[in-house]
């Protein structure tokens, strides 16, 4: 793929978001530690100094990225809840359907839970002032908004929605390499059957995490 110089604002979009695609498609083949600004930039065919023109690092490629991912999630989830979930149910029903659609929609989206593993300590360094303050006021008003989708089918958990959904996306991030740990990892699992205990599935530990989570910011009256 080759571009020619990006005229409007429309052009520009268009770089931008075949910037982010040639990124997601990395992630699909390699962790996040792989994906450099090299191979991105090779992938989506524009020189590097190009490709910083649009993101002022490779971090700040992820985190646009990790922005997108999440708002895809925050999507796929109201329209689950919308069919998956009924208002008449007693509170740790609904608790409990909560966190199987988390953990459901969560676990079908590696690259998200891979970015959010690695967001505080790589994706928020090496990259400008400007870029963290507005990744961080997109994820409030995420929370935000998503928040008040929660509390529409738990209006029990109140003022602890946002908080439990941040929670809900660190934990994701820090379960995932649990799931798909290293080859040497592996053979010490195949070798002493006893510690595959420490192999986790990771939509079975979301789901039991989240359901702690949430049992435990509800009432119990």
């Amino acid at each position: 793929m080759t571009f020619q110089r990006a005229r409007s604002e429309e052009q520009r979009e268009v770089r931008r978001r075949a910037i982010l695609d040639a990124a997601a498609a990395m992630l699909e083949e390699m962790p996040v530690a792989d994906v450099t600004l090299n191979e991105l930039s090779r992938r989506v065919g524009l020189a590097k100094s190009n490709v910083l023109r649009y993101f002022d690092s490779r971090e700040g490629v992820l985190l646009a990225l990790l922005d997108a991912f999440v708002e895809e999630w925050f999507a796929e989830v109201r329209d689950a809840l919308a069919d998956d979930l009924d208002a008449g149910w007693p509170v740790a029903q609904r608790a409990e359907r909560l966190a199987e659609v988390l953990a459901r929609s969560l676990a079908r989206r590696r690259a998200l839970c891979d970015l959010a593993g690695t967001q505080g300590g790589v994706l928020e360094h090496n990259v400008s002032v400007e870029v963290v303050v507005r990744h961080k006021r997109i994820t409030v008003a995420r929370l935000t908004s998503a928040s008040d989708l929660l509390r529409r089918h738990l209006p029990e958990l109140g003022g602890d929605a946002e908080r439990l959904l941040f929670y809900v996306v660190v934990l994701a991030g820090a379960l995932a390499p649990y799931s798909s740990p290293p080859a040497g990892v592996r053979a010490a699992y195949a070798l002493d059957p006893t510690l595959a205990v420490l192999h986790l599935d990771l939509e079975d530990s979301l789901r039991t995490a989240m359901r702690m989570l949430l049992l435990g910011a509800v009432p119990r009256g």
